[in-house]
């Protein structure tokens, strides 16, 4: 098992990565306050994985609630339906609410905890590829509006993440190639040996071989720890650089229909938007285009947008986004592999030009 920490001072926990981490009370118990504890699930995880962790918790008052499965369900009337939940348990303040499932269950809980009684303690039992490596650390937390993603939400620490790799197994090929868009960032935005090791190792990676994963995970984790320990609240533009290809990525989940596109197949093409974008303001050649698009392409995610989403309705969506300010959309961009800026200062007509190449119209 490898141990790191989100250093963040009184606030600061641990995220432990490794296998079979599920029935290993000794892990999770620290981080429970109280005797009552509510595991948040949906009904794809919970058949596979609630039965374990009701025996490890075996100890505690353990109760359940059950969320249908998917992104359109990632609504404030979710949210109210836990609370209601919540509140018929007589679930008193030192209560500890689990999230056990991927990105959407640990967005969704995360927020109801933040908001319950004005904040309940949470952990995070990230069990997609994805969650593990981004959304269960960090402590963004939050709902869809029809108008926008994640547009909702509260900034809320976990008191641990639990990445039993061991849950991935289960992960269906196209969840897997989700979450390897969101490993793929990091190697972009903070480390360039990172995604030269990826290049090299994305066939281990989508068989699931343990050590591979295991280590994109421990690496990915590290990334995020060290950007969110120096910018919890994306105060200062560091943690802005995390969302590498979101503002695109979530124009299309948003003009798409939440759900039809997985948030990693929308994050993975909006980073080859991304880095053709660099490439037009002069950044990057079009080699490390060609470099990108290729890993991306291997890890089985699209690389054109949908033919649905013209360059001015994609433009629209993008209006609609957290990086707006004062009126002007900022974009993460990449000044080379490794090296990712965010900035707002660029050419209205190359953005068009880009978004114009990268349509699909077959």
């Amino acid at each position: 098992m490898r141990t790191l920490k989100v250093d963040l001072g009184s606030r600061s926990y641990p995220i432990y990565i490794g296998e079979n981490l599920l029935s290993q009370t000794n892990l999770l118990q620290p981080h429970i306050s109280g005797k009552q504890v509510v595991i948040i699930s949906n009904e794809i995880v919970a058949p596979l994985y609630m039965k374990n962790l009701l025996t490890t918790l075996e100890d505690l008052q353990a109760h359940k609630i059950i969320l249908p499965d998917g992104e359109s369900y990632k609504t404030l009337a979710t949210i109210e339906s836990i609370f209601d939940q919540l509140l018929e348990m007589k679930c008193a303040r030192d209560v500890t609410v689990i999230a056990l499932g991927g990105g959407v269950v640990g967005d969704i809980t995360g927020f109801a905890a933040a908001c319950y009684q004005r904040g309940v303690d949470f952990i995070q039992i990230p069990t997609t590829l994805l969650s593990q490596v981004d959304s269960s650390v960090g402590g963004k937390t939050g709902v869809n509006h029809p108008l926008g993603k994640n547009m909702i939400g509260a900034f809320y620490q976990p008191q641990c993440v639990l990445a039993d790799i061991s849950t991935l197994h289960t992960l269906p090929k196209r969840e897997l190639s989700a979450g390897l868009a969101e490993v793929i960032k990091y190697g972009l935005i903070a480390k360039k040996p990172f995604f030269s090791w990826l290049e090299n190792n994305i066939d281990r990676l989508l068989e699931l071989d343990n050590d591979a994963i295991e280590y994109s995970v421990e690496q990915s984790c590290l990334c995020k720890a060290e950007v969110v320990a120096s910018d919890e609240h994306e105060k200062n533009g560091q943690r802005a650089l995390l969302n590498l290809g979101h503002t695109f990525g979530h124009a299309i989940e948003t003009g798409m229909g939440y759900g039809n596109w997985l948030h990693g197949e929308a994050v993975g093409c909006g980073m080859v938007v991304a880095a053709q974008f660099s490439a037009k303001l002069g950044w990057l050649t079009n080699l490390d285009v060609n470099r990108i698009s290729s890993l991306i392409s291997a890890a089985k995610l699209p690389t054109q947008l949908p033919q649905e989403l013209t360059a001015d309705k994609m433009v629209e969506l993008m209006a609609i986004d957290k990086k707006v300010k004062d009126g002007k959309l900022h974009l993460v961009l990449l000044k080379d592999i490794g090296e990712a800026v965010l900035t707002s200062k660029f050419n209205q007509d190359l953005l068009y030009s880009t978004l114009n190449e990268l349509h699909n119209n077959t």
